[in-house]
Parts: structure tokens; sequence; C-alpha cells
């Protein structure tokens, strides 16, 4: 099929939309004024500009779903205190000694087991802090490692991220999340190590930094699990019985028995909409990005990246996790610049012999390399969840790119090993 758009409009699209964020116009309405710049610029006309970008919007719906059925889970792992009390078990588990790798597991768990990478961070940090402020440990470092930690998680959750992928490579949603366990742990295993390193380094945890945690009583620790154990059962029964069990139903049952098993069924409903709040920005930002994501996959960039690929002797397979790096920085988001890669290169990777599964699992893991850039909500969330200036957050981020990218690799390797 002959592309509609050029590569440089495709290009001038996401740099639109980088641009547009940057100003702080809603990312979602950034991403279709590129999609528009993009079609205009790559000589496709308005007509089919409008029907491209449509198409792909459209084709985010599946996952756009999943994702508003996911709230019912988020929602009641933070509201019934659930995601708390997992992260203080592991924190308290591993006490001070090991206070940065007890932070790191914490929120790893936090966010594999369904809770947004940001709001992670944000659950685990008052405790992060009074476990930093005690053992003596500094604010980037506690930060790294709630940061790295929740990259690690991210990847091995049923999370907007890896719906998406799954959805654009036709992939079992389990299978995707077990494939990245290594490079998980491959990324739990840096994390650790640079926090740690920074953790001794720069300004520590004052007492005016940490923040308490919730005065109100939390569930038990097995009712907590109660919730996230309920959806693992649930999606693992395809590969363990054939029985397929659709994310849109795991998902929103593992947040009802939470809310079961933890006593708060006369709130179930606020719980739910308040999980509706959570993820109704990521819906839309998808949206968003689809109509992107339509213009560039009609466009010559797959190809001509393709060829560049081949003119530099570089395997076919590089074209996964390249993507997956490239386009989430371009769109600061893991979600954002998953989905884009997964929808728009997803064709050609099959077309060179990349397995499904791999190049998913590739994508996915390349979309946490520079994925907190400052023009994304993750960078001002996380550093504002331990009080951090802007200048101090920015040195972070080669941290970051540097757990993502041992992440990445890892991905490779178990690709390259298969």
């Amino acid at each position: 099929m002959e592309p509609v758009f050029s590569t440089l409009g495709a290009t001038l699209g996401l740099g639109a939309a980088i641009v547009l964020v940057l100003l702080r116009m809603q990312p979602a309405y950034a991403l279709m004024a590129g999609a528009l710049v993009g079609g205009l610029a790559g000589g496709g006309g308005l007509a089919a500009t409008m029907a491209h970008a449509v198409s792909g919007a459209q084709g985010m719906m599946p996952a756009v779903l999943r994702i508003l059925a996911s709230g019912v889970l988020a929602g009641a792992l933070i509201r019934t205190g659930s995601a708390e009390r997992i992260a203080g078990a592991i924190v308290g588990a591993l006490g001070r000694r090991f206070a940065v790798a007890a932070v790191a597991i914490a929120t790893l768990v936090v966010c594999a087991v369904g809770v947004f990478v940001d709001i992670s961070v944000i659950t685990v940090a008052p405790i992060a802090l009074a476990v930093a402020r005690r053992a003596k440990l500094s604010v980037a470092g506690i930060l790294l490692a709630m940061i790295g930690g929740g990259k690690a998680g991210n990847i091995i959750s049923p999370n907007p991220n890896t719906i998406a992928t799954a959805e654009a490579f036709k992939v079992d949603l389990t299978a995707l999340m077990a494939a990245n366990i290594l490079p998980a742990l491959a990324a739990l295993a840096a994390t650790v190590a640079l926090a740690g390193w920074l953790a001794k380094r720069g300004q520590m945890v004052q007492d005016e930094t940490s923040a308490a945690t919730t005065d109100a009583p939390l569930p038990s620790l097995w009712a907590a699990l109660a919730g996230p154990a309920t959806v693992i059962v649930l999606l693992a029964l395809r590969p363990l019985a054939g029985v397929t069990i659709d994310p849109f139903i795991a998902l929103p049952l593992g947040g009802v028995a939470s809310i079961l098993a933890t006593g708060h069924f006369r709130q179930g409903f606020a719980f739910a909409e308040y999980g509706l709040s959570k993820v109704v920005g990521v819906a839309i930002l998808l949206v968003g990005t689809g109509t992107v994501a339509g213009i560039v996959k009609a466009s010559a960039l797959q190809g001509d990246v393709t060829a560049l690929l081949a003119a530099l002797h570089l395997p076919a397979f590089v074209l996964a996790p390249v993507s997956g790096v490239l386009m989430a920085g371009a769109t600061a988001s893991t979600t954002a610049g998953a989905t884009i890669a997964a929808q728009t290169f997803s064709s050609a990777l099959a077309d060179a012999g990349v397995a499904a599964l791999g190049g998913a699992a590739m994508i996915h893991a390349g979309a946490t390399v520079i994925d907190s850039l400052p023009h994304g909500s993750f960078f001002h969330a996380t550093g504002g969840a331990v009080f951090m200036d802007i200048r101090a957050r920015l040195r972070l981020i080669p941290y970051e790119a540097a757990i993502g990218l041992v992440s990445t690799l890892a991905a490779v390797g178990v690709y390259l090993v298969r």
C-alpha cells in the first residue's frame, strides 16, 4: 500500500505536538493538532488527513474500553488503602538496611498489580519519605527508587500501556506481561544500584519534607491482595485452562473483589467513580494519540525507518526498541509512546519476520527509556510527590533513562535468546 503522507510531514506533526505540549496545551488537543499538521504538511490534503486521523482514533477504542474498565480496580486499590497496605508490608518486611530496595520493590508491586505508575509513586511516597528520613537517605535517591520500581512494574502490569501494546500486536495481555518479567527484574536491579548510590548524595530527607501516612485504618494484607489476585487468576485462565476472560471483565471484577474483601461495599460506586476520574484522562489521551498514530501509520515513516536500518546493516528487530524509545520521548508518555510505536510499526515488524510477542515486549520496554521528559505529566507529578524543585528533578532524567535502557536491552536479549 502506497503511503498517503510523507515522512517529513509525519515528523513535523509529531514535532508540532511536542511544541504545543511544551506550551502547555492540553496533551490530547496537542496530539490532534499534530495530526492535522502532519497530514497537511505531509501532502495528503484535508480530507485524507481527517479520514486517517479518525481511523486511527477508532483503532484505539478496544484499548480505551479496557482502560476505562481498569478504573474500577485502580479506584478500589487506592481508596480502600490496599495499595498503601501492600507497599507498607514490603517496606516493613525488608527494614531500614534495605530501604532503597524495599521502596523500589514496593512501587514495583503496587504498579504491577494495576495502579498507574504516577499514582504508584504518589501512593508509596509518604511511606518512602518516612523510611528515608530514618535511614538518612537523599530525596533524589528515594525518588529514583520509586521511579525505577514503577518503570519495572509498569511493563508487567495490566496498565494502559500494556493493554494498548497488546491490542496493537494482537497478543494476549497475560503473555505480554509475562514476557517482560526478566526485563523488569533487570530494571529493578539497576534501580537498586543507581538509587543506592544516589541516596548517599545530595539533600537528605528532612522532617519537614516527609509526609505522614493516612490515619485511616488500612485493610489486612490478605484483603489488600484480594483484588490483584483475582485479576491474575482470571487472566491466567487462558494459558492454564483455555478459558479466555477479557481484561474488560477481569479488571473490574478485581476491583469488586477488593471492595468486598476490605468491607467497603457501600462505598463501591464512589470508589469506581474515583477510579474513573483517574483513567479518563489516559483514555482521552489515547484518542488523541490515535489521531497521530493514524497519520504516522499512513505515512512513509515506517518504510523510511526500516530502509535506514537496512542501510546501516542493522537487523529488523532493532526497529521495535528504537521506535518505542523515540515515540515515548516525543510524547513524554509511556502509554502514548508505546501505542504510537506499536500501531505504526507492528505490521512492518511482522513483515520482517519479528515475532509479535517479542516485538511488543521490546517496544513496551523501549517506551520506558525517555518517557519522563518535562513536557509530560509524569515528570511533574513525581517531583511534586517528594516536594522536589524542577532543577533537581531534571538531574534525575539520565538515571531514569539508564534504568529504562537496561530494561530495554534485557528485552532485546530475551528476544534474541528465544
